[in-house]
């Protein structure tokens, strides 16, 4: 296994790890968080400052594994493969566990995830016409968004909650947006492979 398959193996794990740490009822083991510190009135939770550090990791792993292997030239199919997974698991996981907590609106995972399917879908009926559907410029931004709004959730919206602004909730919803319309670009650039013209 290549590095930057190992990378992503690593992203996958750290997903796993932050999902069982989000999602475990520790109090049920007897075991206690201690209390994060509390910012003029907003109380940090130390789980959630763990997964912060561990998302922003994983994040980084999906930024250095793909910049490696095109460097290197070890861009395979199974590292492909591998990294949508990863990237899915990561992100989808995480936002549906802080909508289940009430940290976020409901509708972002949401749109998020069915925009991910519709345009997994396409991508894999342009890959059965024989066309390797890129990644776009829009879900890029959406990624990028997506992840600097989770990072700020997890940290209690910092330092900007100082200032009274809600930034990771406007990263949340601009990369919620940019969700649908990259959606639509990718339908758009590849609407002629997935419309079948025969009558």
């Amino acid at each position: 296994m290549n590095l930057p398959n190992r990378l992503t193996v690593a992203r996958l794990v750290l997903s796993v790890i932050i999902i069982i740490l989000l999602c475990t009822p520790f109090y049920d083991f007897g075991i206690e968080f201690p209390e994060g510190p509390v910012i003029d009135g907003v109380t940090l939770r130390v789980d959630y400052m763990i997964a912060g550090v561990l998302f922003i990791i994983a994040s980084l792993t999906d930024f250095f594994d793909g910049r490696i292997a095109r460097k290197r030239g070890l861009v395979t199919n199974t590292g492909k493969m591998l990294d949508a997974i990863a990237d899915k698991v990561l992100v989808n996981s995480v936002l549906i566990i802080l909508a289940s907590k009430a940290e976020i609106n409901a509708i972002i995972p949401v749109i998020i995830v069915v925009r991910d399917i519709i345009v997994n879908a396409i991508k894999m009926e342009a890959a059965s016409k024989g066309k390797v559907v890129a990644a776009i410029g829009s879900g890029k931004i959406k990624t990028a968004a997506l992840m600097f709004g989770v990072v700020l959730v997890f940290f209690g919206n910092m330092p900007f909650a100082l200032l009274g602004f809600n930034v990771a909730e406007f990263f949340l919803y601009f990369a919620t947006i940019m969700s649908i319309i990259s959606m639509i670009q990718y339908y758009n650039i590849n609407k002629k492979l997935i419309i079948d013209d025969k009558k």
